[in-house]
């Protein structure tokens, strides 16, 4: 296969997974900024929400990658 094909197929992977990329961070910013605002809030002596909230973050994206790549493999299975 030429040089020129493998790039080609290639760069949509590579989107997809920087985009992925992009998503989780921006998820996990999101999740540390309302949990320090609503510790604030709440006035809390102990950070709870700042540590809860992207706990709950990770966890869904976590299920969110298992969900995709196991429909990616059975389509492939096909």
């Amino acid at each position: 296969m030429p040089q020129n094909q493998k790039q080609n197929r290639a760069t949509p992977e590579l989107m997809r997974y920087a985009g992925l990329a992009t998503q989780i961070f921006v998820s996990l910013g999101i999740a540390v900024f309302a949990g320090y605002k609503a510790d604030r809030w709440m006035k809390v002596p102990i950070p709870l929400t700042v540590w809860i909230l992207p706990l709950v973050v990770v966890c869904m994206i976590i299920y969110k990658l298992i969900k995709e790549t196991s429909k990616r493999n059975k389509s492939n299975a096909k």
